[in-house]
């Protein structure tokens, strides 16, 4: 009937270390990428990597805390919850409610022939926490319906029926202890969550190891991992080796190998050897940190939906009542008046919504996406057309090179060595894409001289021998007065080299789709998604995209402003806009969003400022993420569907005579019992596996 929300222990005296991840970014000039149809790769400009980082929108006006009035204010009623259940006294009080309703009605202890004794005793004492919650709403000026049962019950002892008072106060009292016993099954949830924590840490400190209390932890410290421990803190394998279970982070069936160098997550399970892990975030900075955030914030924050639920809580005690008063005044009849009390049931909803909502927000966690609150969830629910960014959104974001084009007489080799010469001191990511190529060819790479990067042109530098070598732009490679250029392509990026002079050839670089942006698209529209690709990449890069994803629209050459205006036009026209970036260059398009979904490899603003974020970069994610928000949606939905029914219904039946108080009563616990367990539908079960590959959960952490 009535619950105060369960506030679980935070991990704030956990964070007090905050990982601190300095970047460093080479300048380079934002330039238009381009595409290469054939390969499913999209292009970069040479040295045109700028950031593009994309921000996230508020709420608009939404705020994760409950406002304004609430009619039926389930969550207020002072009730503590139990933290396993039922407590003794609960039961004791049941247990003899309910000899005295057996007593009474085989009469087997009747004192006063005149007075059912027994019952209307055990109706009065029994029924004491009904009445205090009834006493605390009328103070409060607010209707529940412990105060609606508390009129049903007085009215009935009121005309002698004490037996049937009685049995209604059993019936209330099993309900609450139903109720809490399933509610409970989500707030453990969190409970269960903090206990995968550990709460110490053996951190190396010189040659020695000592054990250390998770808040004194800090970034940079080593951390030893025995075999069968959880691991502590996020990081990196300094040295070691072993398998650890993930499952409870990114959803991995299967154990993930891991070696120097590889990523580790706090709540995870070291399960073979052991391992030396460098601290890289602790309590709340961890990945884990921000699931167990996520889910204490959901059941805090109260969504428009929840809202709405109390309000028809309210609403339909006040019909409740109104349509009993009716009922006296036609036909004079006590007993149809109090069933029509007794028979009207709200509570299911008010109660079966956050569950919902709580167990919605668990499984998108357990799924690898974090639901940042109920007014997100239901956002998402809502959306029906999905925008996206293309690079690091539909792209990895790391380009590699596609195409190698020697000039006549010139080798293939020539021309990726002379290039990765002048590209090795050089931090650009098109840079790492050919000094990759020349490993793949297995070239040798050596220090140049003399190097000279140009902003949005490209590097000039001297080989070992003292020939010029230019690495760049069709233009900055001609200033040099090199001649026989190849024709420019319409849909790649290239990059020119020449060395001494002479013109060597040209490099074709591109960024790759990600493997799983086809499937992911193809499912975002079979789900009746509208899609939209928005980009500042040039127009034909752009449709070439959408073309091999199958994007419903496609817009290209679009700066920060456009893409806002886009948005806007959308949600101007009736959409639900989810917008998905990775960073803050579409910082206005993801504020103007209905909800905003940053990748888990994006900028630290979107992934603190995003409604949504998923853990990895997987897009399969933000897919079950919808998909979850829609059934929690479609729950919801259901119990408010069918409280109307269940009530309109028994109040009709109820009035005609047709329900005595005692299956009125019946009727009320077992609806709202059954729209409670619908909502628990959503609580996650087990352990939830999600078919990922190890590859993307390994890289899907790595700035969460």
């Amino acid at each position: 009937m009535s619950s105060k929300p369960h506030r679980p222990a935070s991990l704030d005296a956990q964070a007090e270390a905050r990982t601190t991840a300095p970047a460093a970014h080479h300048a380079h000039d934002d330039h238009h990428a381009h595409e290469h149809g054939e390969h499913g790769h999209v292009a970069h400009a040479h040295h045109a990597h700028g950031d593009h980082a994309h921000d996230h929108h508020d709420e608009h006006g939404h705020d994760d805390h409950a406002h304004g009035h609430h009619d039926h204010a389930h969550d207020e009623h002072g009730h503590d919850d139990h933290a396993h259940g039922a407590d003794t006294a609960e039961l004791v009080r049941i247990g003899l409610v309910a000899l005295a309703a057996l007593v009474s009605f085989t009469g087997l202890w009747r004192p006063v022939a005149s007075v059912d004794v027994v019952a209307l005793v055990a109706a009065v004492l029994g029924g004491y926490p009904i009445y205090r919650e009834a006493l605390s709403s009328l103070f409060a000026r607010r209707m529940t319906m412990e105060l609606s049962m508390t009129i049903a019950i007085a009215a009935a002892l009121a005309i002698g029926e004490s037996f049937t008072a009685c049995v209604i106060v059993l019936f209330v009292l099993v309900a609450e202890v139903l109720e809490h016993l399933t509610v409970s099954r989500g707030r453990h949830a969190i409970e269960h969550l903090l206990g995968l924590m550990p709460q110490e840490a053996a951190v190396q400190r010189g040659a020695e190891t000592h054990p250390v209390p998770i808040a004194e932890v800090r970034a940079g410290d080593v951390v030893l991992v025995r075999p069968g421990a959880r691991l502590p803190v996020d990081g990196t394998v300094v040295s070691g080796h072993s398998s650890v279970d993930q499952s409870s982070v990114t959803g991995e069936s299967l154990p993930v190998e891991k070696v120097a160098g590889s990523r580790v997550y706090a709540g995870t399970v070291n399960q073979a050897g052991t391992l030396q892990v460098r601290t890289a975030g602790v309590g709340r900075d961890t990945a884990f940190g921000r699931i167990i955030e996520a889910v204490e914030r959901a059941e805090k924050s109260r969504a428009p939906i929840q809202r709405t639920a109390d309000r028809l809580a309210g609403y339909l005690v006040y019909f409740a009542l109104g349509a009993a008063l009716l009922t006296f005044l036609l036909t004079r009849d006590a007993r149809a008046t109090i069933s029509v009390v007794i028979v009207a049931g709200a509570c299911g909803i008010a109660a079966g919504t956050p569950l919902a909502i709580l167990g919605a927000i668990g499984q998108a966690a357990a799924r690898g996406a974090i639901v940042k609150g109920g007014v997100h969830l239901e956002a998402l629910g809502q959306v029906d057309t999905v925008v996206l960014d293309k690079t690091g959104t539909l792209t990895l974001g790391k380009p590699e090179v596609v195409e190698v084009l020697p000039a006549p007489g010139v080798s293939a080799e020539a021309v990726v060595e002379a290039a990765a010469l002048a590209e090795r001191p050089s931090e650009h990511p098109l840079a790492r894409a050919i000094l990759d190529k020349a490993g793949t060819l297995g070239l040798p790479t050596v220090q140049p001289e003399d190097f000279e990067y140009t902003p949005g042109a490209g590097i000039r530098c001297r080989a070992p021998g003292g020939e010029e070598v230019r690495v760049g732009s069709r233009a900055f490679v001609a200033a040099a007065g090199v001649e026989g250029l190849p024709p420019a392509p319409s849909h790649l990026s290239e990059v020119v080299v020449s060395r001494g002079g002479r013109l060597l050839g040209a490099l074709r670089v591109a960024d790759v789709l990600r493997p799983e942006a086809r499937e992911a698209v193809t499912a975002l529209r079979g789900m009746g998604l509208r899609t939209v690709l928005l980009t500042g990449d040039a127009r034909a890069i752009a449709d070439t995209v959408g073309r091999q994803l199958g994007v419903d629209e496609v817009a290209g050459e679009l700066l920060p402003e456009d893409k806002l205006a886009r948005v806007r036009q959308l949600r101007g026209g009736g959409a639900r806009v989810a917008m998905v970036g990775d960073g803050i260059n579409d910082a206005p398009a993801l504020m103007e969003a209905h909800v905003g979904v940053a990748m888990g490899g994006g900028t630290e603003v979107a992934r603190e400022s995003a409604g949504v974020l998923l853990l990895g970069d997987d897009l399969l994610v933000l897919v079950e993420a919808l998909r979850v928000a829609r059934r929690c949606r479609r729950i919801i939905l259901q119990n408010f569907s069918g409280t109307l029914l269940v009530d309109s219904a028994g109040i009709v039946l109820a009035s005609v005579g047709l329900l005595n108080p005692l299956l009125a009563a019946f009727i009320h616990v077992a609806s709202e019992l059954a729209f409670i367990l619908n909502s628990t539908r959503l609580l996650p079960r087990g352990r939830l596996a999600a078919a990922r590959r190890s590859a993307a959960a390994e890289g899907s952490l790595q700035a969460a």
